[in-house]
C-alpha cells in the first residue's frame, strides 16, 4: 500500500492478501470486486473460448486464457480479463501465476453492472500498457466490437454480429461465426 496525494493506493502485494472467496481488480490502486458471471456469459464466453483455441490450434500462434487468470500490467494495476490471447512469439510474459505485461488480445463480456469500467476504464488501462487488440462483448445487443491499438488510441476495426462473421487485424484467416456465439437452447 501506498500514499499519493493523500489518496491510499493499494499495490499487487496487497491484492495477493485479498479473500480468494471473491474475484478483485486492482485498477490505479483501486479494488474492484468483480460480480459473478451469469449463465450467458458463460455460455459465450466458453465458445469464444473454444474458437479462439481451435484457430490457435490450427494456425500455431500462441496461448489462450480465461479467468479468473492474473494480468499483472503494473504493480498497480492487475486485471482479469474474461479471455486473453498471448502471441507464441511473446510467450515470455506467461508464468505459471500469471501474465506479465500486455496480452495482445484482450477480450471482455459486457456486464450492465461494469459496462463504464469495461468501456472506458479498462479501455485506457489496456491502451496505456499496449494490448494490440480489445473485443468488447455485448450479449444483449449480440455484437461484437473490435478495437485495433493506434498510435491515438484504440480504432474500431469492426463491428459484427450474427449475420457478420468476425474478422480480427491480429489474427490473420480467423473467421468468427457469432451464431455459434450467441446461440440460445
Amino acid at each position: 500500500m501506498t500514499k499519493t496525494d493523500g489518496k491510499v493506493k493499494f499495490t499487487y502485494r496487497d491484492y495477493l492478501h485479498m479473500p480468494e472467496d471473491r474475484r478483485y481488480e486492482l485498477v490505479e490502486g483501486e479494488f474492484f470486486m468483480m460480480p459473478s458471471p451469469n449463465e450467458p456469459h458463460q455460455r459465450i464466453s466458453a465458445e469464444i473460448e473454444y474458437l479462439l483455441q481451435s484457430y490457435v490450434k490450427k494456425h500455431k500462434t500462441g496461448f489462450v486464457y480465461d479467468a479468473p487468470f492474473d494480468v499483472v500490467l503494473s504493480d498497480e494495476d492487475i486485471v482479469q480479463p474474461d479471455i486473453i490471447y498471448v502471441s507464441k512469439e511473446r510467450r515470455n510474459i506467461i508464468t505459471h501465476n500469471n501474465i506479465q505485461g500486455a496480452p495482445d488480445l484482450v477480450v471482455e463480456i459486457f456486464s450492465p453492472k461494469i459496462s463504464y469500467r469495461d468501456r472506458e476504464i479498462k479501455r485506457k488501462l489496456y491502451y496505456k500498457y499496449g494490448v494490440k487488440e480489445y473485443w468488447i462483448v455485448d450479449p444483449i445487443k449480440q455484437t461484437v466490437e473490435v478495437l485495433s491499438r493506434d498510435v491515438a488510441g484504440y480504432k474500431k476495426t469492426g463491428m459484427y454480429d450474427v449475420d457478420t462473421p468476425l474478422s480480427s487485424p491480429l489474427l490473420p484467416d480467423l473467421s468468427m461465426n457469432l451464431k455459434s456465439v450467441f446461440y440460445e437452447t
